[in-house]
């Protein structure tokens, strides 16, 4: 089972194998391609850091606290009728995506992430509605 913060749901829908640093791309993309292997694979909702933030890099200020990323979270998991401290499949967060959520959300819900720019969560999130699942990271 993973441990998984609000605002990871869609990061992962956009990932395509970039990241803050080298330590980081390699414990996302171990995640992302065990949940694209096995959508049955079990997600935990938790509240602030979770298992991709233990990679994040340690430059001084630790982003995985701000309090934009909880408001974030919050926003994501309460649009996707989700809650913190709930367990499902990684098959179950997709559904929930399909019935809850469209590509354009990421423009708002997202709107201070400095990786919305390249395009790709709207991708990903497109994706998961016409049922592809998680796009494979190469």
């Amino acid at each position: 089972m993973y441990k998984l913060r609000g605002h990871h749901l869609f990061c992962l829908l956009g990932y395509r194998g970039m990241g803050y640093s080298q330590e980081y791309v390699e414990n996302m993309t171990r995640l992302h391609q065990a949940l694209r292997e096995n959508p049955k694979t079990l997600i935990e909702l938790v509240k602030g850091p979770d298992q991709l933030c233990e990679k994040y890099p340690n430059t001084g200020d630790y982003h995985c606290q701000d309090a934009n990323l909880y408001e974030r979270d919050a926003v994501i998991l309460e649009k996707m009728g989700l809650h913190i401290g709930q367990k499902l499949k990684w098959e179950d967060i997709e559904s929930q995506i399909q019935k809850h959520v469209i590509p354009t959300d990421i423009q708002t819900v997202c709107s201070t992430c400095h990786w919305r720019s390249y395009g790709v969560c709207e991708e990903g999130i497109q994706e998961i509605l016409d049922g592809k699942g998680l796009r494979e990271v190469k």
